[in-house]
């Protein structure tokens, strides 16, 4: 069933994208750090479930006509860059503040609303949508079965589910708590210019 596809390089491709610093991944960091392990679990598994959405979505062709249709995809990166740009100003209010502020829940008032949150940053990130489809067009033949198909979509899941509970789990830590409070204003600020700069990379993009 696999015999066209060479599965391991796939999953090596995309866990390159999935464990690499952006976004999702500063998010889950900057949560777990800040609001606790339940609340950074809660942001892994919202962005988990969008990274799901978005690979079944490119497995089956969406990806594909959302290139084709430019509107849609520009709909998609305004919105993602707006919420990129809020997530900066946030943190960059936040570095601001002077004095070393314990950990606190401000972002997410619910488990909810925190799970809601990391499917929110990963669906309006045009980056999933092109490395997948980027993935499923180069990696995957057209003639692959649907069976095929399925079982590529479940291996990534499954190992994009663990690294984003990786990063959960290892910032949520003691040790990174303690190097959060010692240094919370650069972190703040690291992640102030990276969401913004991450932002301003998607308002710039253009498709060729």
């Amino acid at each position: 069933m696999l015999d066209t596809i060479n599965l391991p390089l796939i999953l090596i491709a995309a866990l390159l994208a999935t464990g690499s610093p952006g976004p999702a991944t500063l998010n889950i960091a900057g949560t777990a750090m800040t609001a606790g392990r339940p609340y950074a679990l809660a942001v892994a598994g919202g962005v988990a479930t969008g990274s799901l959405m978005w690979s079944t979505a490119a497995a089956f062709g969406l990806g594909a006509v959302m290139l084709a249709n430019a509107w849609m995809f520009e709909l998609l990166r305004y919105a993602g860059a707006g919420y990129l740009i809020f997530l900066a100003f946030k943190s960059a209010r936040s570095a601001l503040k002077p004095g070393d502020m314990a950990p606190k829940t401000v972002q997410y008032t619910s488990l909810r609303r925190a799970y809601a949150g990391g499917l929110a940053l990963h669906l309006t990130n045009p980056k999933p949508i092109l490395f997948f489809g980027s993935l499923y067009a180069i990696g995957v033949p057209p003639q692959a079965s649907p069976q095929t198909l399925l079982i590529i979509i479940a291996a990534m899941a499954v190992q994009s589910t663990l690294v984003f509970n990786g990063y959960a789990l290892l910032f949520s830590s003691a040790p990174a708590v303690r190097g959060y409070l010692r240094l919370r204003r650069w972190f703040e600020g690291a992640f102030a210019l990276a969401f913004g700069y991450a932002g301003f990379k998607i308002l710039t993009t253009r498709l060729s």
